[in-house]
């Protein structure tokens, strides 16, 4: 009988085979480096450590297994590698960034204030990114209040009215997605405030970034809508229930937290940008709360302007700014997940936990009232 391969777990030959290959491909490259071929640069002895890494290791593999576990074995380990470099470039970019920010980070009006009296010169002790926290948190607030009611009833029209016209428009927004962001800005310019006459402000940084974010949203809500099941939208309309009550009730429930993942990739494109908020809202070192008047910044920006500088107490404050950035998103994804993670058969749930613990209540109170 022909023996099961296992496709799954980790076992103590595996990793010894890993750990060989590994140990052997350092030793190779090092012969091959100094030796034979004098290779420079840390970056080519890397790849051809990995390379040799391959090698060794699939040689190890077919000493003890067949060809197609050899395979199985050796896209695994590219596989993972892959992960891990990714990971790696994740993680580098965070600790590089939160080092060389986090002289900045510490002080208490990195939060509080602005830097209307700061100078590039001054010390970490001074001035703030208060105006750019609450520019960003405008700006995305409006292009979100825009974005979603949009990007929803866009998609629900693809996938709820086929036909030629939903085609032209799915055309029109995958075209949409590979936008460069500096044409959004130019587009806003031009029309708002340039053609209709309003001034630079938050409001039309806002336009900007919706135009960068409603693609995404629309195309990723367009997937999530047709994820839910043909069969439970065909109960409904057998029950009697028009499209519309199927939608609100059956379509929009049962897609809700691939909606907010939805939400997330529209907010992560447009969280970031920084040249249409500057073509479309200027710059300004003052807090303005005014989102339909006068400039307003954003925190990217900032980090833009800040870096440049050529004061080493400012480019520490643009970097504190990114650390910042990070945090912000941080929190809006983390809330965004625990409100997507509110499917139907929680809240089914909390009702009835709510109202077991109104029942007992109400238990409580009729009898301490009889007493």
């Amino acid at each position: 009988m022909e023996e099961r391969r296992q496709t799954s777990g980790v076992r103590i030959g595996d990793l010894l085979s890993v750990v060989g290959a590994a140990v052997a491909a350092v030793a190779l490259t090092a012969v091959l480096g100094s030796q034979l071929a004098p290779v420079h640069g840390l970056l080519a002895n890397v790849l051809i450590a990995y390379v040799l890494f391959l090698v060794v290791y699939a040689v190890l593999v077919w000493l003890d297994e067949s060809g197609p576990v050899v395979w199985d074995r050796v896209i695994a380990v590219i596989v993972q590698s892959g992960a891990f470099l990714l990971v790696l470039a994740l993680a580098s970019v965070l600790v590089y960034t939160v080092i060389k920010g986090g002289r900045a980070v510490v002080h208490l009006n990195m939060y509080t204030h602005d830097m209307a009296a700061t100078s590039p010169v001054d010390p970490l002790t001074n001035g703030g990114v208060l105006h750019a926290i609450l520019g960003t948190l405008v700006q995305i607030t409006i292009a979100l209040c825009i974005t979603i009611p949009l990007g929803i009833t866009t998609a629900l029209f693809l996938t709820e009215v086929p036909g030629a016209f939903s085609r032209f428009v799915r055309t029109i927004v995958e075209a949409m997605t590979a936008l460069p962001s500096i044409v959004a800005g130019l587009f806003i310019l031009a029309t708002f405030v340039m053609a209709l006459g309003f001034d630079k402000s938050g409001f039309a940084a806002s336009l900007a970034i919706t135009v960068m974010m409603l693609p995404i949203m629309i195309r990723a809500a367009d997937v999530v809508f047709r994820l839910v099941p043909a069969t439970l939208k065909e109960a409904s309309l057998g029950l009697g229930a028009g499209q519309f009550k199927t939608v609100m009730n059956v379509t929009l429930p049962t897609a809700r937290s691939g909606l907010m993942t939805a939400i997330i990739l529209a907010t992560a494109r447009g969280i970031g940008e920084t040249s249409p908020v500057l073509l479309t809202a200027g710059f300004t070192q003052s807090l303005n709360k005014n989102p339909f008047s006068g400039p307003m910044v954003s925190l990217p920006l900032v980090v833009f302007e800040f870096v440049k500088s050529p004061e080493q107490p400012m480019v520490e404050r643009g970097f504190g700014t990114a650390v910042v950035l990070m945090a912000l998103v941080l929190v809006l994804f983390v809330a965004a997940r625990v409100a997507g993670a509110q499917d139907v058969a929680k809240r089914a749930r909390r009702r009835r936990r709510r109202a077991a613990a109104v029942a007992r209540v109400r238990s409580l109170i009729s009898r301490s009232s009889d007493a």
